[in-house]
């Protein structure tokens, strides 16, 4: 059998959180198709995954003209690898740096793991840019976060499985602040909504306070993170970024 035909398509790593909700809007801008790929990984707020439709919804309804180019959804069972990497993300353990020097909320092997997969499924589907929402710049410690890493799997891929595949991350050299100024660039204050209201990147899944800056906790470091991002961002003007 013949592979398919690549085309002008791009798979988003989709998790329905802020930063991937930047992203899918980043590929919608750039790719005549655009499909996304979530991953069930254990991990222990299902919220994760309702944010995911959520915005994938409030995106086709509110900018039409990326309706046209938002391809299918993906999601992918790999609870097993949870289960193996039993992190604060998978288990029902402290939010703590642990003996590593490393936030107990890295899942080891993560990002490489849902680029194999993501790669798969893009070789069957004829797609050839893998978009992540992976950032050195405001990341929280995680070592599948740097670039170094990702041009190591890139590289990997297109041996392993005789590819031409680009791993895209356009948020890699961005401050939190920076991907807030990207959204409005991208979708005005629209879609800055939007993230604010319906993506979720709350360590903790909570969903029951809306602030500025969106739904969470308030406390634990992906919220600090975001909500410090967007006073920094709204210090500013809420000056988009020139893309």
């Amino acid at each position: 059998m013949s592979p398919p035909e690549r085309t002008d398509a791009a798979l988003v790593l989709f998790s329905g959180g802020q930063d991937s909700s930047v992203c899918l809007a980043w590929a919608l801008e750039r790719y005549g198709r655009v499909e996304t790929v979530g991953f069930d990984y254990g991990q222990r707020h299902v919220v994760e995954m309702e944010a995911r439709q959520a915005v994938r919804r409030e995106v086709a309804a509110r900018f039409p003209h990326w309706a046209d180019r938002l391809g299918e959804d993906h999601v992918l069972d790999i609870r097993s690898f949870g289960a193996v990497a039993q992190s604060a993300l998978t288990a029902d353990r402290a939010i703590e740096m642990t003996e590593r020097g490393l936030p107990s909320t890295f899942v080891p092997g993560r990002n490489l793991v849902f680029l194999i997969y993501a790669a798969a499924l893009a070789d069957r589907r004829g797609v050839d840019a893998l978009v992540g929402g992976m950032c050195e710049t405001d990341f929280s410690g995680y070592p599948d976060c740097r670039r170094d890493t990702l041009d190591a799997m890139q590289s990997a891929l297109n041996l392993g499985m005789d590819r031409n595949f680009r791993v895209e991350t356009p948020l890699m050299w961005l401050t939190k602040a920076e991907t807030w100024a990207l959204s409005k660039a991208l979708g005005g204050e629209d879609l800055v909504k939007l993230i604010v209201e319906e993506s979720h990147t709350c360590y903790q899944g909570e969903r029951g306070v809306l602030h500025a800056w969106g739904h969470g906790c308030g406390v634990c470091p992906a919220c600090e993170l975001r909500e410090k991002g967007y006073a920094e961002w709204d210090a500013a003007g809420r000056e988009a970024l020139v893309q």
